[in-house]
């Protein structure tokens, strides 16, 4: 493992305690062709993992979910990187606090686990854009994951930071880096450019050497275009199922549909076996691996909750430690989606993903051990041995409210301190990306060049509004527009009525086509028959606001009676007892974004669901004898009460209004999709 400072060792221990320890000459991670096995400092090795992103869960928790995977019986651990996460601007690193990958990587030695290290430069992972920085898109015509000139230098840019950054974390050098994944699941991308992967193998070579193995990972129907020569080829599928990227590739038709229905009732043993014979076309010899083995998945707003049975997971995870296979299981814990981080698939309509990332994973979104947990160490115990000594009960649960918010004005009223620059004006509305606004929110307006006598049709042509628009007249909410949605808005007003579009990214496409998704108003809003010109346009800074502004107490304009639209509401609260983890509740909430103590918590949605409830983690809160601050960004319409509870449990599965989503191209309504075709 990485080499760390004894604590509190006698000196004298010290040149006794070098001899013992595996030099980094003599330590190595390969594969044995021969035997079908890898080998760890020559001996045979079998890893089991579980995938965890630093990412999602916040720095202080780190140690807490690592050391509850190693007594869990894993042996590894799993994680990507994001290139968007250390890299906001062009040139511009961060590798501090939540983002502090070395120190990550210190913590997963510290936890005796082994590391399979996933840096991209694409990941996937349900995050924003699949990791890739929005500021690539500030070159319209780039065509991502492929071999155009303008990616592969942001990219070689990039990994000439970062790869040097964990040379010497290779376990070869003395860390523990066992192996590294080059790009993530190319083959269910529509380029299948094999130069773009050779240049990026040969980029990882240079930058890391001959010793370290690198791999590649695809759904069976991705080998194909996934798989490189000199790179070790392993798969991914889940229990009793296909892969993500081949349950994409069926389809979402009535037909496929039955067809992935009768492909569920295969048994998992059955669905295994044929995997890995195709695995075995492209990686003849060697270890068999499955480096995403689904104990959950994903969750989309508007959609169920999705779990997977203990049962199926524990099965399939048992058939494959038979077959001496080695095994990643995604998730073993999942985290959050604080802020804007989410990421969205493409699936005949847009689908973002929700902000919880629980994944029905064995271990909680709060870092408890679930059911799922126990029956999967019962199995690896089978296999190896499990570390002596229990696993930590769940974490203290906190109970507090309700909580009456206050009014603190709409949205409009703060343009100022949202956007102290000014506007930026354009004759017709420009991207996110073009005025250099990644995430959150940008408020569009124009004025009405004549009057508006009787209610006229607002639209936007050819489904150009990505992703939600809230529209207002004269500061008077009207209504949404939103992405593959038919919804009809009409508005009237006078000749200079002030006409202001507030636009909400709800996360770049992360799967699938992984096209350039363009946020904002990407075509002239039309008012009738009239294409709107004119327009000013506000980038919005509202996490600043919220962290530096709403403390000193802004002055606030009349407060209306019935406020509907983007509103900021907020409140402080004391801790009179014992702190835990809770769980924010938003009865009669519409949707918006929440803020505790300054901190982004992500963003609610409890109309659509089927989250009903937001992780917060006890360090976000002040103790005792403090007041923790929480503001709200509703964005349509408030309860008559507005109030907010903490709660002990979360609600994940709860989708209070049934949600009818039209398709733009059909007057049927569609029907939910499964979980099973939900692909990544």
């Amino acid at each position: 493992m990485a080499p760390k400072k004894p604590r509190c060792l006698p000196s004298l221990l010290l040149p006794l305690l070098t001899l013992l320890l595996p030099q980094a000459d003599t330590r190595s991670f390969v594969v044995d062709r021969d035997h079908d096995r890898f080998l760890l400092d020559g001996v045979p090795f079998r890893y089991v993992s579980g995938s965890l992103h630093y990412f999602r869960v916040p720095r202080v928790l780190w140690a807490d979910r690592l050391f509850k995977m190693r007594m869990s019986g894993l042996n590894t651990v799993q994680f990507y990187v994001p290139w968007n996460y250390h890299e906001p601007e062009p040139g511009v690193y961060n590798f501090h606090g939540s983002r502090d990958l070395i120190a990550f990587l210190n913590e997963a030695a510290i936890a005796n686990l082994l590391v399979i290290l996933r840096p991209g430069p694409y990941i996937c992972a349900e995050w924003e854009m699949g990791g890739l920085p929005a500021w690539l898109l500030r070159k319209p015509k780039i065509h991502l994951r492929t071999s155009d000139p303008d990616f592969l230098a942001a990219v070689d840019s990039w990994f000439k930071v970062l790869l040097p950054k964990i040379y010497p974390w290779l376990y070869h050098n003395g860390g523990n880096i066992i192996s590294i994944q080059v790009e993530n699941e190319y083959g269910s991308y529509r380029a299948c450019d094999f130069s773009y992967m050779r240049h990026l193998a040969g980029l990882f070579r240079a930058l890391l050497g001959d010793k370290i193995l690198l791999f590649t990972t695809d759904g069976p129907e991705g080998l194909k275009c996934g798989s490189l020569q000199g790179l070790y080829t392993t798969v991914d599928f889940g229990p009793g199922l296909l892969s993500k990227g081949e349950e994409w590739s069926w389809g979402t038709g009535p037909s496929s549909m039955m067809f992935i229905f009768h492909l569920c009732l295969l048994s998992a043993a059955d669905n295994m076996t044929k995997i890995f014979a195709r695995l075995r076309k492209y990686e003849p010899h060697g270890p068999l691996v499955n480096s995403e083995y689904y104990t959950g998945w994903l969750d989309y707003w508007g959609q169920n909750h999705s779990t997977r049975s203990i049962p199926s997971v524990t099965k399939g995870l048992e058939k494959m430690l038979k077959l001496g296979a080695s095994v990643n299981m995604y998730m073993f814990h999942g985290g959050t989606n604080f802020g804007y981080w989410n990421g969205a698939d493409e699936k005949g309509r847009f689908l973002p993903i929700t902000t919880s990332y629980d994944y029905d994973a064995p271990i909680s979104e709060a870092g408890d051990p679930t059911p799922k947990l126990f029956a999967l160490r019962d199995v690896i115990s089978k296999f190896q041995e499990i570390p002596l000594g229990p696993l930590p009960p769940p974490s203290p649960k906190m109970m507090l409210g309700p909580l009456t918010l206050h009014l603190d004005g709409d949205l409009l009223d703060f343009l100022n301190f949202l956007c102290p620059q000014g506007p930026i004006h354009s004759i017709l509305p420009m991207t996110f990306e073009a005025v250099k606004q990644d995430h959150g929110f940008m408020l569009y307006r124009t004025f009405l060049s004549y009057t508006v006598s009787k209610p006229t049709r607002f639209w936007v042509p050819n489904n150009r509004v990505h992703d939600r628009a809230y529209v207002m007249v004269d500061g008077v909410f009207h209504g949404v527009l939103e992405r593959n949605m038919k919804h009809k808005l009409f508005v009237m007003g006078q000749v200079g009525a002030k006409l202001d579009v507030l636009l909400e990214s709800m996360g770049r496409l992360s799967f699938g086509s992984n096209s350039s998704d363009f946020k904002g108003l990407l075509e002239p809003p039309v008012l009738g028959q009239t294409v709107l010109t004119e327009w000013l346009m506000f980038p919005l800074k509202v996490d600043k606001l919220v962290k530096w502004w709403f403390p000193l107490q802004l002055l606030k304009k009349s407060r209306p009676q019935n406020p509907s639209g983007p509103t900021f509401y907020s409140t402080t609260f004391p801790i009179l007892g014992s702190s835990g983890d809770t769980f924010l509740y938003l009865p009669g909430w519409t949707k918006g974004q929440v803020w505790i103590n300054g901190f982004n918590l992500g963003r609610y949605w409890t109309k659509r669901g089927p989250q009903q409830t937001l992780y917060v983690p006890r360090p976000l809160l002040y103790p005792r004898g403090a007041l923790n601050k929480i503001t709200l960004l509703e964005l349509e319409n408030a309860p008559p009460q507005p109030q907010i509870q903490f709660l002990d449990r979360p609600i994940l599965n709860s989708t209070l209004h049934r949600t009818y989503i039209y398709s733009l191209t059909a007057d049927v309504q569609s029907t939910p999709e499964p979980m099973e075709l939900s692909g990544h």
